[in-house]
């Protein structure tokens, strides 16, 4: 029972980890990097589909993407899906590729991404608190119904603050990494 507990919260706290990884991928640095397109959606025949769904997207350089169209007949959508998102890009088309250059960041707009970063950070802190909060909802649940002893009980609450602590420390670090990226001209 207990050990369920614990799987699960350490599962959930991973998935917390993996998420903020995902988040902090789109936030552009000055490098360029395939998935910082990944939220563009493209009007297909009226549906609206992912840009990898329609394209091939890899790295020329350090600040250029390149997008391969499968259809020649949607190089005008995909070039006006990246100049309406909010990544401030500006495609070029040659034939059937599309060049993406991104310019390099600013002093300030570093600073401001660094904040974004650090409260996406602290939301992913917040969930894996959350989780804890959850987990020991669960063992007192236990407790209330006689089905663990209360050695038992603060023993798990000791266990789902030891995997809390490695997870905020997990947080921590990729903030950390991502900050330095950001920072570097």
């Amino acid at each position: 029972m207990i050990n369920d507990i614990l799987k699960d919260s350490k599962t959930r706290m991973e998935k917390s980890v993996e998420a903020l990884k995902s988040q902090l991928s789109k936030i552009r640095t000055g490098r360029a990097h395939p998935s910082l397109l990944d939220g563009i959606q493209v009007s297909y025949y009226g549906a609206s589909t992912p840009l990898r769904q329609v394209a091939n997207v890899s790295v020329e350089d350090a600040r250029t993407l390149t997008i391969s169209v499968f259809d020649k007949t949607l190089i005008q959508p995909v070039e006006k899906a990246i100049l309406q998102s909010d990544l401030g890009l500006n495609p070029m088309s040659a034939g059937t590729t599309i060049r993406v250059p991104l310019p390099p960041l600013t002093e300030e707009r570093r600073r401001d991404l660094v904040k974004v970063v650090r409260g996406e950070a602290e939301g992913a802190r917040v969930a894996v608190r959350n989780i804890r909060r959850d987990a020991n909802a669960d063992f007192k649940a236990l407790l209330k119904d006689k089905e663990i002893g209360e050695d038992e009980e603060r023993k798990a609450t000791e266990e789902v603050q030891k995997l809390t602590d490695a997870f905020v420390k997990k947080v921590d670090e990729v903030l950390a990494d991502k900050e330095k990226e950001l920072m570097e001209v």
